[in-house]
């Protein structure tokens, strides 16, 4: 190790015998030599392992400058490259490993950062060309290119800077992923708003105090601002978590009471709103979610039905709303059976499904679910945050903080089908996650009230009344999760023993035994960490084909594993796999108890079931009887932009003959048009198989 001490005096006397005057540069200038830049570099190696000796750096200078001469040949310039293996082997020849372990991890990370700045000009150059699809929910003007390309600096800046090199390399080589890593430091993950709060109090956008609304037109038109003013301030789903029992609370208030066709009138309002109002620089309509269904007054079962009528109805051609999505709970002895009081409106919610394919269900009566009464609320993503070890364990006000994903097929794939070997890897792999989220937490901690205005200027975190504008967010965001999640377990089974847990009980068993083991350990961080740690099930969109591309170049096209352009989501049995309807929600079922921090399951239908909602019924109860948590139906949604008639279309639409059409299709929780949709996911909507009902050979 260099050690020992020099005066900044003896640093400005350093005298280098330098027969060198130019050094080629990698990009081919030829620039002025100077061993000052090689004193630096490796002193501030030796610093990083305790050295204090500039003067011993000099001398290392010296030898290498000594070294090229004698290796130079009629007068040839160094390069940049060569002087640094030179650094190397005269480290290494003088005893200092540390050092030149140092110097050398140094150099690495200068590289990938020279790197990334090269990746950054490419990807800003096709950004310009065209938007990129790894979010479905961006579109393609000038501001969604803007936001995009400052989203990409963002990113590299975190990599570069930021982030510690173990957590930015297992990014950058495909061990993990950082979720909206452009956001590291600067905002959380989403929200469950406290809506009654505050249609009750008034709030501020920043240019004036809006006061409670005193109509029920007004107070769902603020119900769209607080949406969108609060998407600007976080990077991830915004939801409303009661909005049957808020809108109730509020017509109840109002001192003129209205009659249904206002309300309808509101609703259909909203509804308009959120599929054409933008936020984050004009570049999408906000990630909304609306959770209802169990209010059993009569003006929350006046709202329930007013939105379900809306949506049902569609936009102004009759077009499906892609947004809100909207999550219908269900509940024993509310409206799951006949005698319930709000089994009408279940009633009327399958009817709503099975031609808009929304709304999808939460289960209230789960085993993981049940305790809490009605309190559980999702995002159409699938987060569910609910448990707490800081507060009120309620879904109001609060969100995730941020998710990380494990690639789960690349620790098969390394442990060479041992699954022994496996599970060492994996411990290894989410305790990198665990602290990787430790460290973002810490980060974002540091922000303080007023760098978040509508999110904690107004209050809408859990306990932030408590804050001034100068105060730090850290105990208040103690209250949100921080998600471990996970990609391709059927992939990882295929890796360890041939066969994925859709098509063999041995390979179901080990899939169940994977999942437990990371719930264990999440469970262990929140006990060690005293934070809300959780497992989710990813919703991956362009994760689905990130992951899988790196591994095949690195371990090649290995059958059910990296011969497909995507991972498989989370648990899900893979889309191309021939399986019965029930089969399927049975299998799935199992998993959704462990992913505390939310789960989602599909059945994939033929064609929309407009005229057998009873169909429906029976996949939401076989659901509801496996354990779900969450779940919904998934078809192919076509709608002629002509004439507007809905079905299945092939080329164009079998009624007027139009090419223009628009075909919705389910990703990641929410829905979205095929054009949105990235090339991997693409790939995977096109391998999707219907699941048949028992008895069928489909």
């Amino acid at each position: 190790m260099i050690s020992n001490n020099t005066t900044s005096k003896d640093r400005k006397a350093a005298n280098y015998d330098n027969p060198f005057r130019e050094i080629r540069k990698r990009d081919g200038r030829v620039v002025p030599f100077d061993p000052d830049k090689i004193t630096d570099a490796i002193f501030k190696a030796a610093r990083a392992v305790g050295g204090s000796d500039r003067g011993i750096a000099e001398n290392l200078t010296r030898q290498v400058i000594k070294s090229l001469q004698e290796k130079a040949h009629n007068g040839i310039i160094p390069s940049v490259e060569e002087v640094q293996d030179e650094v190397e082997i005269m480290l290494i020849e003088n005893g200092h490993a540390r050092t030149a372990k140092a110097y050398i991890l140094y150099r690495d990370r200068r590289t990938r950062i020279r790197d990334g700045k090269s990746e950054l000009m490419d990807v800003v150059k096709d950004i310009l060309v065209e938007t990129s699809r790894e979010n479905a929910n961006v579109n393609n003007s000038p501001s969604a290119k803007m936001l995009q390309i400052a989203m990409a600096a963002s990113k590299q800046y975190y990599l570069s800077n930021l982030l510690p090199e173990e957590y930015a390399r297992a990014h950058e080589e495909g061990a993990l992923h950082i979720h909206d890593l452009d956001y590291y430091s600067k905002t959380l993950n989403c929200l469950q708003i406290d809506l009654s709060k505050l249609l009750k109090e008034g709030f501020n956008t920043g240019y004036g105090y809006i006061r409670p609304p005193k109509r029920i037109a007004s107070a769902v038109a603020q119900a769209a601002i607080i949406l969108q003013s609060n998407q600007n301030d976080m990077f991830g789903g915004q939801s409303f978590p009661h909005f049957d029992r808020s809108m109730g609370d509020l017509i109840r208030r109002l001192e003129k009471q209205p009659d249904y066709n206002e309300i309808y009138q509101a609703m259909e309002g909203l509804i308009y709103n959120l599929n054409n109002m933008s936020s984050r620089a004009g570049a999408q309509v906000p990630f909304s979610s609306l959770n209802f269904g169990t209010d059993t007054t009569d003006e929350g079962r006046l709202v329930t039905k007013a939105v379900l009528e809306a949506f049902r109805r569609g936009l102004g051609h009759g077009e499906t709303p892609i947004f809100p999505n909207l999550v219908f709970r269900i509940k024993k002895g509310v409206n799951f059976n006949a005698e319930d009081p709000n089994y009408d409106l279940y009633k009327l919610a399958l009817q709503v499904a099975s031609r808009r394919m929304n709304p999808t269900f939460s289960f209230m009566d789960s085993s993981f679910n049940r305790k809490y009464g009605d309190e559980v609320s999702y995002m159409g993503c699938r987060t569910r945050v609910i448990a707490n070890r800081h507060g009120a364990e309620v879904s109001a006000g609060r969100g995730n903080i941020a998710p990380v994903t494990l690639n789960l097929p690349r620790l098969a794939l390394e442990s060479k089908g041992q699954q022994e070997l496996f599970f060492v890897q994996l411990d290894r792999l989410m305790r990198l996650a665990s602290r990787q989220l430790l460290h973002r937490f810490e980060v974002l901690s540091r922000l303080r009230a007023r760098d978040l205005p509508f999110l904690m200027g107004q209050q809408l975190y859990l306990d932030s009344e408590k804050l001034g504008p100068g105060d730090t967010i850290h105990e208040v965001i103690k209250h949100g999760t921080l998600a471990v999640g996970f990609i391709g377990l059927a992939e990882t089974l295929n890796m360890l023993i041939g066969k994925h847990h859709g098509e063999d009980s041995e390979a179901l068993e080990l899939g169940l035994k994977i999942v437990e083991h990371m719930r264990r350990r999440t469970d262990s961080y929140a006990d060690e960490y005293d934070l809300n740690f959780v497992l989710v099930a990813t919703p991956a969109e362009g994760l689905a084909g990130r992951f899988v591309a790196m591994d095949r170049e690195r371990f090649g096209t290995i059958p059910g594993v990296t011969d497909k352009e995507y991972y498989s989501n989370s648990f899900h049995i893979p889309v191309y796999y021939a399986i019965s309807t029930f089969e399927k929600i049975r299998t799935e079922g199992y998993f959704h108890k462990f992913c505390n921090a939310g789960h989602i399951s599909y059945t994939e239908l033929e064609a929309p079931p407009v005229h057998n909602p009873e169909a429906v019924d029976r996949i939401i109860r076989n659901m509801a009887e496996s354990d779900f948590g969450y779940g919904g139906i998934n078809y192919p949604l076509d709608e002629c932009r002509a004439c507007s008639q809905s079905g299945v279309f092939n080329l164009e639409c079998p009624h007027c003959g139009s090419t223009e059409i628009r075909r919705i299709r389910r990703i990641t929780g929410y829905l979205s048009t095929d054009e949105r949709f990235n090339p991997a996911k693409l790939s995977e909507l096109k391998d999707r198989r219907v699941h048949f009902a028992p008895g069928d050979t489909k």
